[in-house]
């Protein structure tokens, strides 16, 4: 490998492309096949060189975020994939994860036989995601029920780190979900057919097959459906706080400030970890059979078309179904509890789905490569899908305002809906931000913060708050997460996703 660099060597690699988009150029790692991109406000690229910096001190010992490298090296690493097309990119929500960033969008060239598939890509929660359900309620009509109606979802939604379903599943069930994703959920009454088609792949993965997902991941999984499961993962009531682009908002329901909807934010819980992790596994040994070479062990990988990459495509498909099926399990007992409170109906609430978008997977698409239309296998690990207007993958409802983008913020701050751009398929293959994106690693949110405090800020702001694990919440202290608001207002400084409404909690539920 090279010789270390000084910190002053390594910025030469990177230089200004625009207000906030960074280019880095071939040669800042080893094999770069195509450059890294990243975009950034002035607050955000400090956080990215600083931490570039430290790593530079230290003389290249991992000492990024949670011992990971820093995040413009795992950006360079990735650009030195096999297969890779365009560039590899990084959104302001980037932070160090395992082998690639979370907030790193990477996309491979199907047609190239060398071309390969990253578990590290997806992450090991796949299909974490997000979905919004609109409602008729306003602030004031919840207002006076509100720690009612926030016991309510919390007394209907199994939630922790160990949590079980309610709803009845045995391992037939499982098979079936896995394989059918929302269609299950459909099948078994627990969703609406007009929900299906407000989902990111109408809610199902047609490349699914149980068969790929091991024993061992089914176990996992089985008592977990519909379950929200801890870490970043919550239900929230939020109210409507500002309306950005009214025609968009008028499309997706959202009619005027102070009206109430439900974000849910959860993954694919035990499930999904475990077929990462039987992945990363077999990839090894692909590897040492197919001479891959990578710059950090944590990219492991295969190739696309051999038989570890599809198995894992496969099974990744699956425990993305599993994902939306949880979504709709969750969905269903919201909408009872909400009818409950209220002694109404759900449809009489207009408890519709707004949209369901995932910000952890790896998705066959078509994009623009040096003007030719390809085939590539699009990665997004912590970034969410932004399709443009007149895109023929995002919903007839959705075809003049572009795909909607949900967006969670940190813990009890706020959340944005965007809509894609045209610019953001040609810049970005068609992705955003997802989130806020971690500034501290999970232990020294940890150490910092102490948990009563953390739940007290949120009291104070007049927020219902239901825990189950109280001590797993300084991770999630806003305090450990960049502003939520710099980085829709970064994207949309790069035109890459647009603001359409902002929404503040008014009550949380987390694992």
């Amino acid at each position: 490998a090279m010789g270390v660099r000084t910190y002053e060597e390594e910025c030469k690699y990177v230089k200004q492309v625009d207000g906030t988009c960074y280019r880095i150029d071939k040669g800042f790692v080893d094999n770069m096949r195509v450059p890294g991109v990243f975009y950034v406000n002035q607050q955000i690229k400090e956080l990215l060189f600083d931490e570039l910096k430290q790593f530079s001190k230290t003389s290249g010992a991992a000492a990024g975020m949670g011992g990971f490298l820093p995040a413009m090296k795992q950006l360079a690493n990735v650009a030195a994939l096999p297969g890779i097309v365009g560039k590899s990119i990084a959104l302001p929500d980037v932070h160090a994860g395992y082998g690639f960033a979370i907030g790193n969008v990477a996309a491979f060239d199907m047609s190239d036989p060398e071309a390969v598939v990253s578990p590290g890509g997806v992450g090991f929660d796949i299909n974490c995601g997000v979905r919004l359900i609109r409602t008729n309620l306003f602030e004031k009509d919840v207002e006076p029920v509100k720690e009612k109606l926030a016991q309510a979802v919390f007394d209907h939604i199994p939630v922790g780190v160990g949590s079980q379903g309610i709803i009845p599943t045995n391992s037939n069930d499982l098979e079936e979900a896995l394989e059918m994703g929302i269609d299950w959920s459909l099948r078994e009454g627990y969703s609406w057919p007009e929900d299906k088609e407000h989902c990111e792949e109408y809610g199902r993965m047609l490349q699914a097959d149980p068969r790929k997902v091991s024993s061992r991941a089914k176990k996992r999984g089985l008592p977990q459906l519909g379950t929200l499961g801890a870490g970043n993962h919550y239900a929230e009531i939020q109210v409507v706080d500002e309306i950005f682009d009214a025609r968009a908002a008028s499309q997706m329901g959202i009619e005027e400030k102070g009206q109430v909807v439900v974000m849910i934010h959860s993954g694919s819980r035990g499930l999904g970890h475990q077929v990462a992790t039987d992945a990363l596994t077999a990839m090894d040994k692909a590897m040492d059979r197919d001479n891959i070479r990578t710059n950090d062990r944590q990219l492991s990988c295969a190739r696309i078309d051999s038989q570890e990459g599809q198995d894992y495509l496969a099974a990744m498909a699956a425990a993305a179904n599993y994902a939306w099926v949880n979504r709709s399990s969750m969905t269903f007992l919201v909408r009872q509890a909400f009818a409950k409170v209220f002694q109404s109906t759900p449809d009489d609430l207009d408890m519709h789905l707004i949209y369901d978008v995932s910000h952890n997977i790896a998705k066959v698409e078509e994009h623009m490569v040096d003007g030719n239309i390809k085939k590539l296998l699009v990665h997004r690990k912590g970034s969410t899908r932004a399709f443009p207007p007149h895109h023929p993958l995002i919903p007839v409802d959705y075809q003049f305002t572009g795909q909607p983008v949900l967006i969670g913020g940190s813990m009890g701050t706020c959340s944005y809906v965007l809509t894609g751009t045209e610019k953001g398929m040609e810049e970005t293959f068609g992705s955003t931000c997802h989130g806020a994106g971690r500034a501290l690693s999970r232990n020294k949110s940890r150490n910092n913060l102490d948990y009563k405090d953390v739940l007290q800020v949120l009291q104070d702001k007049g927020i219902a708050i239901r825990v189950a694990s109280p001590k797993l919440v300084m991770e999630e202290a806003p305090e450990s997460y960049k502003d939520v608001t710099q980085v829709v207002d970064t994207c949309q400084a790069a035109g890459i996703s647009n603001k359409v409404v902002k929404l503040r909690p008014i009550a949380v539920i987390k694992g």
